[in-house]
């Protein structure tokens, strides 16, 4: 076997490395990551990820930070946001990088052993779109597409049964 390191890749500087990987598939990142060490290496950093949202979303760049709980993150998490907004939540075609954001926070708050009660979460996500200027209409539709793409987006196993019936319950007491 030889080693992958001494090709003519390897000897490329590593923004040249990072314009060819953004311009391949996501999907295909998690495989090209695990090809050897430099290159996971480069997934592990914000130079990848900063380059990756300049060339898709370049007016991310542009958006101000925002009030509330929600973090924005770093910039891989920023590029999830990002994703997210762009294809999981229906949003009729506007990418909203808050949108993206609450969403991983939600999902991540659904994955927690001692998960916060569905109205906090719920109520959460509604004062933040509401500190950052959405109407309140606008904030509950938006709540209700993101937990509607969360809940979609869940494996379906015992985990997520589990969920659900916790979630019908709060609703039952509520």
């Amino acid at each position: 076997m030889t080693d992958r390191s001494d090709g003519p890749i390897a000897r490329l500087p590593e923004h040249l490395i990072v314009e060819i990987f953004i311009r391949l598939p996501v999907s295909e990142w998690v495989q090209i990551a695990c090809v050897n060490k430099q290159w996971a290496n480069i997934f592990e950093g914000d130079c990848l990820w900063q380059t990756a949202i300049a060339r898709n979303w370049p007016s991310a760049g542009l958006q101000k930070r925002w009030p509330g709980p929600i973090p924005r993150g770093s910039p891989r998490r920023r590029f999830q946001a990002l994703y997210v907004s762009e294809n999981l939540v229906p949003s009729g075609g506007e990418i909203d990088e808050l949108v993206g954001h609450t969403y991983l926070y939600l999902k991540e708050q659904l994955e927690r052993p001692a998960m916060p009660p569905s109205s906090i979460l719920h109520g959460t996500i509604i004062d933040q779109f509401i500190a950052c200027g959405k109407t309140g209409e606008k904030a509950h539709d938006l709540s209700s597409k993101i937990w509607l793409a969360v809940i979609d987006g869940l494996e379906e196993n015992q985990k997520t049964f589990l969920l659900l019936k916790h979630l019908a319950r709060e609703g039952e007491r509520g």
